[in-house]
């Protein structure tokens, strides 16, 4: 919604000045000032859009954790997926940024597209309490709303408070706004020409056109909601005129996720249609029978005791949401598979694809800095992937040397050429290139990755963070070089030791072999327990990373002293390689010590 409300404000402003000066002779002709009505009624909206944003913002550094352990614990069960998204559209206020943030996940591969049906179904719920707020007849009290939360935010030492003055500060923005519109629109009551034209919306097809667009202009159906409760709060028009307003928002609100998803992939894009699709489907079910529903609406207000048209007109949002949401929901897989049909699978890169790019970091998220961060996981847990195939890769030329068997007398040719066959030449991922050439690839990458993530995280370092999130950003920015820093040791200590230990032109010895073997394979683990640490964001992870630490610190010592044993035996082999062994072993210990630094800097 931030993109659209600053140019919508300086519009607003703009049009109202305009207007205001011509005001005087306009009055003149209908007994309207019509230069300060449209005035008032833009400053209005804008003060309402702005109060919007501004409680949207509190509640979501607020509930920032709780939505990321709600997203986080998304699995295939589609009510605990209607109501997660509920919950977060409840929280940041418009279901069109719900859908732009499914849109977001299932693009990073946070979230299959079938789990994504469920929270879109969700989100048109949560939008409903917005509109429900809204209803209650509050304006009178906008003043005390904004002072009280100002004097919040303002003195509060703790940061949570200061949040809930944003959010009450934001609600009492919001209701001043609604105050100034209804005031504004108040001489119009007087105006046959326009009572005409708004009893024409009693027209389903023009109520839904005119709602859709309007919507898809200003991108928030619940912003809508509210200039349709001003007016029904004004008398301006009969819940059965607001009904299809209702409906048009809730077709209008598809359109900022229908933006986003361009230039995204294929599940990306079946997010955005599953969101048209289920509002198409919702307002085909009520479209025919729209003055029942209005009967019922009015019975069912009626034994609530509330007899006001906005109150009916947030019910029927909130009904019509509600019913459709539960209907549809049984449904889900059925949906996903028409989705499937209308837009099937083909080909395309994946993450792991040659190319050099980042995949998982998005700028739309950089507003809502708890799911950025997780974002930034997503990417540093891909990073632990790449230092785990490079470390895969590298320990097969030190073992495995082609030149050294042809060169030995004491093999057979038929032997030699099978054991020549059997040792990895090729990447394991990219068979085109060679095991070289894929370690200098992804340390590339690993550099590449190391810059936007670290780009990304100062620009959620510019929002208003909290000081959890403060912290985290912290911690992934020394992550992050300590990542990079595991990669220079692949790239920049261990290919230059594999050119001296070639030079060399003799083998490990046997026993060598195995120490140095067993060694990186611990090694290994370690890396592979940091990424399953950031992928299942689980610290239980990373706490076996430090309890494993002083066990492998032991078990190098005594593969340290073997290869001292032999040396000291004058072994053959050992004495030629003995310092090559050595400071293959200790950059295989520095990258412990790394990966320990990193679970320990997640832990504490």
């Amino acid at each position: 919604m931030n993109k659209i409300l600053i140019p919508l404000l300086l519009v607003c402003i703009i049009i109202g000045s305009a207007v205001a000066s011509t005001g005087v002779s306009a009055s003149q002709s209908s007994g309207i000032a019509w230069g300060f009505l449209i005035m008032g009624l833009f400053g209005g909206l804008s003060f309402f859009l702005y109060g919007m944003e501004m409680m949207s913002e509190g509640m979501k550094k607020t509930a920032g954790n709780q939505m990321r352990s709600i997203l986080a614990a998304l699995t295939s069960n589609r009510c605990f997926a209607f109501f997660a998204g509920a919950f977060v559209t409840m929280v940041i206020q418009s279901s069109s940024a719900t859908t732009v943030m499914l849109v977001s996940f299932v693009q990073a591969e946070l979230m299959t597209f079938t789990q994504s049906v469920g929270v879109i179904f969700g989100a048109n719920v949560g939008t409903t309490v917005t509109a429900q707020l809204i209803a209650f007849k509050l304006t009178d009290y906008a003043l005390g709303m904004i002072a009280f939360g100002f004097a919040l935010k303002m003195f509060a030492k703790n940061d949570k408070y200061r949040e809930v003055g944003n959010i009450i500060l934001g609600f009492g923005i919001l209701f001043f706004g609604m105050k100034l519109m209804s005031d504004s629109m108040s001489p119009l009551r007087t105006l046959p020409g326009f009572i005409d034209m708004i009893k024409g919306l009693e027209n389903p097809f023009l109520g839904i056109i005119v709602g859709s667009l309007f919507t898809a202009l200003i991108q928030s159906s619940s912003a809508f909601t509210g200039i349709v409760i001003v007016l029904a709060q004004q008398g301006f028009i009969t819940l059965e005129a607001g009904i299809p307003l209702i409906l048009g928002a809730n077709i209008g609100t598809c359109i900022t996720a229908a933006l986003a998803s361009i230039g995204t992939s294929r599940e990306a894009k079946r997010v955005a249609i599953a969101h048209v699709l289920f509002q198409i489907i919702g307002v085909l079910l009520f479209i025919c029978w729209i003055p029942s529903f209005a009967n019922f609406i009015t019975q069912v207000s009626g034994f609530f005791g509330s007899s006001q048209i906005a109150r009916q007109i947030a019910n029927a949002h909130t009904i019509f949401n509600v019913s459709v949401g539960i209907a549809i929901l049984p449904f889900t897989g059925l949906l996903a598979s028409i989705i499937m049909k209308i837009l099937p699978a083909k080909f395309e890169k994946k993450p792991w694809d040659s190319e050099i790019k980042v995949f998982h970091l998005d700028d739309s998220m950089i507003e809502t800095p708890s799911l950025a961060i997780d974002l930034v996981r997503t990417e540093i847990a891909r990073m632990a992937q790449l230092l785990n195939r490079m470390l895969n890769a590298i320990i097969i030329p030190f073992i495995s040397d082609p030149d050294l068997i042809r060169a030995n007398p004491n093999i057979p040719k038929d032997e030699k050429d099978r054991l020549i066959r059997e040792i990895p030449s090729n990447d394991m991922i990219f068979k085109h290139l060679t095991l070289q050439e894929g370690i200098d690839l992804r340390e590339r990458k690993i550099d590449f990755l190391d810059e936007k993530i670290h780009e990304y995280l100062m620009k959620i370092a510019r929002q208003e963070l909290n000081e959890d999130e403060a912290e985290e950003v912290f911690k992934m920015t020394s992550v992050t070089n300590d990542m990079e820093s595991v990669g220079d040791i692949i790239h920049r200590n261990m290919l230059p030791l594999l050119k001296k230990k070639k030079a060399l032109k003799v083998e490990f010895s046997t026993e060598g072999k195995e120490d140095l073997m067993r060694f990186h394979r611990k090694v290994i683990k370690q890396l592979r327990r940091l990424q399953d640490t950031f992928e299942e964001k689980d610290k239980d992870i990373a706490k076996t990373i430090m309890v494993k630490e002083a066990e492998y610190t032991e078990l190098e010592t005594q593969f340290r002293k073997k290869h001292m044993n032999r040396v000291l035996q004058k072994k053959g082999k050992s004495l030629k390689t003995h310092e090559t062994h050595l400071e293959f072993m200790d950059l295989l210990k520095q990258i412990n010590v790394y990966t320990v630094n990193i679970a320990k800097i997640l832990v504490n």
